[in-house]
């Protein structure tokens, strides 16, 4: 027969076991910074190799090594974050051992391809081929980090507003990558893989961006309420109609060269073109 002594003691660990809980529960907001700055990371593989490709491409490459040696070091310290938590970030530690084997893949496809973006840093020249190759490994595999946060945080919380932030944040990366894709093709590399990159590329930003405005029930997009994001996501489909044709134009197979004045409005545009992105994101994570 069990003691009173006892039973106030189980009573007291099950009470203590819920308070614990409580505590170290995550809440739907502190998801969607998570999702946000681990989305933003798939950006900068792409802003990384850009910046390296305008650099090769002999664009401004002084300004761009010192926006690369930036943009690596904010990779670096959000991995960082997103591993042991960074109060400043409003990163809490990872809590999944799923998702924290996957940032360790993640990790060491960064030591690789930070010793690159190091060299480059320094002053050294741009080995194309190697960040051609690196950076896809490196992007697929925080993409891969992202959904699974996006996974956890529905079965946490019950909502689905992590698919939004995510395919918004998708949307800063696309902006970069058809950046990217479209200097690789200026630098005749894999010219022609490039170019098919380039138009899956277009297609995609163009479709998830309707999407988020308008919803679109394959992507999982419901149509967005808010006349406050509605305003900020028509600002990037302004800027979108002015990059849209110069993305297509250089992922045309008929066309036979990225010309100097399309590349010069690539240059022009695309980081306007992120920063509006990037705000939207910014009011559908403070939406949660």
């Amino acid at each position: 027969m069990k003691t009173k002594a006892y039973v106030y003691a189980v009573t007291f660990v099950v009470l203590l076991s819920g308070m614990v809980a409580d505590v170290l529960a995550v809440t739907a907001s502190e998801y969607a910074v998570v999702i946000n700055l681990a989305g933003r990371q798939r950006m900068l593989t792409q802003k990384m190799s850009k910046e390296m490709f305008l650099v090769a491409k002999g664009i401004d490459a002084d300004a761009n090594r010192k926006s690369l040696k930036d943009t690596a070091k904010l990779f670096d310290s959000t991995l960082k974050g997103l591993l042991h938590g960074d109060a400043n970030m409003g990163l809490l530690p990872t809590g999944s051992a799923v998702i924290v084997k996957q940032l360790g893949k993640v990790q060491k496809l960064w030591a690789d391809f930070h010793d690159i973006v190091k060299g480059v840093t320094g002053g050294g020249s741009v080995p194309v081929g190697k960040v051609a190759t690196l950076n896809l490994p490196l992007l697929k595999n925080m993409n891969t980090a992202v959904r699974l946060y996006e996974k956890e945080a529905k079965k946490a919380t019950g909502k689905s507003a992590g698919v939004v932030i995510n395919l918004a944040g998708k949307q800063r990366m696309l902006t970069q990558k058809m950046s990217k894709e479209m200097l690789l093709v200026a630098l005749n590399h894999e010219a022609q893989d490039n170019k098919a990159n380039l138009r899956g590329t277009t297609s995609l930003f163009d479709r998830t961006l309707k999407g988020l405005r308008d919803g679109d029930q394959d992507l999982g997009l419901p149509p967005t309420k808010s006349a406050a994001i509605i305003k900020q996501l028509d600002k990037v489909a302004e800027l979108w109609s002015q990059f849209k044709p110069v993305a297509e134009k250089a992922g045309d197979v008929n066309v036979a060269e990225v010309s100097s004045s399309d590349l010069q409005k690539m240059v022009k545009l695309n980081l306007p073109l992120l920063s509006n992105m990037n705000a939207a994101v910014k009011m559908y994570e403070q939406a949660e």
